[in-house]
């Protein structure tokens, strides 16, 4: 008798210390599939956004980064994600990356539709979907603004 292999999804990968940030209440960044995740957890506001903050910095500073921010876990969030996602896709173009984003919740997706972010972004049902269909932001130019 011969057993069917099933083919596993590979864990989460942490990146080697020092190189971002460790994992804080509402923020946890690794690898999967050469992607750089970082999962957003619980509730995103003005006082809790730095946190999270320093992840997606870390996340998009390398040139040609391949990010994708996560908002399923998250329970709440204001126009301080709207902030933060902004801020991200501004850096991986400066650097010539991709940035998918996870959301799937129908309040999230109201909140992200009302701040106009559909044209810079394309949420995405799950980490692989976001990550395979991320468009490639060209890097700009920023001495010719």
């Amino acid at each position: 008798m011969g057993t069917t292999a099933r083919p596993s999804v590979p864990a989460p990968v942490p990146l080697p210390p020092g190189l971002l940030p460790e994992r804080c209440r509402h923020a946890r960044t690794h690898l999967v599939r050469g992607v750089t995740v970082v999962e957003v957890y619980g509730t995103v506001d003005l006082a809790t956004a730095p946190d999270v903050r320093l992840h997606l910095d870390a996340a998009t500073r390398t040139p040609g980064a391949r990010v994708v921010v996560d908002l399923r876990p998250v329970e709440f969030f204001d126009c301080a994600v709207l902030t933060l996602l902004c801020r991200a896709h501004r850096r991986i173009r400066e650097h010539g990356g991709r940035l998918g984003v996870v959301c799937v919740r129908p309040w999230h997706l109201r909140v992200l539709a009302a701040g106009g972010l559909g044209a810079l972004i394309r949420p995405a049902a799950t980490v692989e979907e976001a990550a395979l269909t991320a468009p490639v932001a060209p890097p700009s130019d920023v001495n010719h603004r």
